[in-house]
């Protein structure tokens, strides 16, 4: 079986575990997908944490406001309602627990729940930005991330090679073959993705895999 890099089938999966009203932080990159496809009927509360609350969507082309941008300095909207405030205010909402969930992007994660995210040998990026405080911050803590790398190496492991950013603080990673819930020191196979198959990720994937017993296959085309 080919696989096939699929960003959209990660974001629209990881929307639909909100509910109206959610606090909801979107890390750069990946994440920022997800607010795309939020379910009709359900409002989040975006946050970003350089101190805006009540993120819209993306500007039109023209339309940027080169003072608003996000975490990771796209240009943003903010809907009617929403706020500003410093890095201090903003820090204060993630530490004090105040975030239902946040969705970061990852470069590992292993199966126990420790993710790395900011840091590549040999290569300069931009640092774990408020990955350290988002992931023991947030209530639920999303990795999003494609399953294989540029070199078709699994990118959820037995155990973290690169730098942790968090140990022991991810609980669900969602990647474009599968759902996984970080689960006594495994990763937890709670729904496939078509055209992938159970058996697949087995095979692919470096690290121990539970299938759950209601597992079941989902369509997100």
């Amino acid at each position: 079986m080919e696989y096939v890099a699929n960003k959209e089938t990660i974001a629209k999966r990881i929307a639909r575990f909100f509910k109206n009203g959610d606090v909801v932080n979107l890390g750069i990159g990946l994440p920022t997908l997800v607010g795309n496809y939020v379910p009709e009927g359900v409002e989040l509360i975006l946050q970003s944490e350089n101190g805006f609350m009540g993120l819209g969507p993306a500007p039109e082309a023209g339309e940027e406001d080169p003072m608003l941008v996000n975490a990771g300095g796209m240009p943003v909207t903010i809907k009617a309602g929403g706020c500003y405030f410093d890095s201090a205010m903003s820090f204060a909402i993630i530490r004090g627990g105040h975030i239902a969930a946040t969705v970061l992007g990852v470069l590992e994660v292993d199966q126990e729940g420790n993710l790395a995210n900011y840091k590549i040998p040999g290569k300069m990026v931009p640092g774990m930005g408020g990955a350290m405080d988002l992931t023991v911050g947030a209530k639920t803590v999303f990795a999003a991330t494609q399953h294989f790398d540029a070199k078709g190496n699994s990118k959820l492991l037995r155990r973290c090679k690169l730098p942790l950013t968090a140990a022991a603080q991810v609980d669900y990673v969602v990647t474009d073959v599968g759902l996984f819930q970080v689960k006594d020191g495994a990763f937890v196979l709670k729904e496939y993705f078509k055209p992938y198959t159970v058996d697949y990720i087995l095979e692919t994937t470096d690290a121990d895999i539970v299938v759950d017993k209601d597992c079941k296959e989902v369509d997100l085309a």
